[in-house]
């Protein structure tokens, strides 16, 4: 576990996975909820844009915060907290049997101008399937804790 900002280097590349996405919980999770077509079942995603079966782009991101906490992200003492994504893209499809792992990549690192006592990470976290090919790229940044205020 990394404990504080300080601790942490631009460069840094966090991994973790796979996840098996069975055809089972892309239904599920789409009847809750993303409940197109092409996400419902087979037969519901013929004459759709995508033309098969395929898992929500938000149930990516849901695998994907899983892989985040499982350690493809920093873990923090005190934990850190999301302060927004930027180019979020799913260049390509999950289907059912996909396993998926994701990569963090820190960007950049900076204190808090309006509390020294936080800390202002930048990452790339992408997900991968088995063969590499990214289903889900974006960029956050998060708000973590400092060891000191900086002084």
């Amino acid at each position: 576990m990394i404990d504080y900002f300080e601790d942490l280097r631009v460069g840094q590349i966090f991994r973790a996975g796979p996840i098996l996405v069975t055809r089972e919980r892309i239904i599920s999770f789409a009847e809750e909820f993303d409940p197109q077509g092409m996400h419902l079942g087979e037969e519901q995603a013929v004459g759709t844009l995508a033309g098969e079966l395929i898992a929500s782009g938000w149930h990516t991101g849901a695998v994907t915060m899983r892989l985040l906490i499982d350690g493809a992200c920093p873990r923090f003492q005190g934990q850190g907290i999301g302060a927004g994504v930027d180019g979020l893209s799913w260049p390509n499809p999950v289907r059912p049997g996909d396993e998926l792992s994701a990569e963090s990549e820190i960007l950049d690192l900076r204190r808090s101008k309006s509390n020294p006592r936080r800390g202002v990470m930048r990452i790339k976290i992408t997900t991968m399937q088995q063969d590499g090919k990214p289903v889900q790229i974006y960029t956050a940044t998060m708000i973590v804790p400092c060891r000191t205020d900086g002084s």
